[in-house]
């Protein structure tokens, strides 16, 4: 059995509404204002510890900080600020039927993860979700996807694909000797995520059945 993994954040959903203004709530607990929400896209995707260390020149304890911030408005409002893309249960049902195993790979936590899930109606759909942990255990895209090969040990890492919408995704599955598809609808740049190696880009989730029968061919 081949399995198909899915990145959450700007791949299946466009969070950018929750995730951007439970950024611009953390920050103003440091006197930061950050007015437009589009200019915080940079939020979505990698670890949230990075982002206010790399962004803002936080030291790690003042981001850990910053990362409790973001979380008291994100569990709590900012989690559900968010819509499906068009297709995604379509895909999911199709790639099933060819007899694909499902599983999600995100840098989100895990338990966020199966509530956005869950909320959606999609939580079944899948066999596994993998995500990160509250205590920094699990933390990048490569450390959660090596908790899914440790979970998914039946399963050779070439007969695993990773559909993901960032650079974060793509270099991520590259570390861990994963083939990865990219999304055009995300947050990244298609053209970044190409040269690092993305197998194949796709326009939308309804062509992802036809991509894969050629690239596992």
């Amino acid at each position: 059995m081949k399995a198909i993994l899915f990145d959450l954040d700007g791949t299946l959903i466009d969070s950018s509404e929750g995730i951007t203004k439970s950024a611009q709530y953390a920050l103003s607990h440091f006197g930061i204002d950050e007015p437009d929400r589009n200019s915080l896209f940079f939020f979505i995707g990698p670890p949230l510890i990075n982002t206010f260390m790399e962004h803002y020149g936080f030291t790690k304890e003042r981001a850990l900080e910053a990362v409790e911030k973001y979380r008291e408005r994100y569990n709590k409002i900012g989690i559900f600020e968010c819509s499906l893309f068009p297709g995604v249960k379509e895909c999911i049902e199709a790639l099933k039927a060819a007899g694909y195993r499902i599983g999600l790979a995100s840098s989100k936590p895990e338990k966020s993860c199966e509530r956005i899930l869950e909320h959606f109606g999609i939580l079944d759909m899948f066999d596994e979700v993998v995500g990160a942990t509250f205590d920094g255990r699990i933390d990048t895209k490569e450390e959660v996807l090596n908790e899914v090969m440790r979970r998914w040990s039946d399963i050779p890492r070439d007969e695993m694909c990773l559909i993901g919408d960032t650079m974060f995704d793509i270099e991520g599955a590259n570390r861990v000797d994963v083939p990865s598809i990219a999304v055009s609808f995300g947050f990244g740049d298609v053209n970044e995520m190409v040269s690092a190696g993305a197998k194949a880009v796709i326009d939308d989730l309804r062509q992802l059945l036809d991509v894969l029968s050629k690239l596992f061919d």
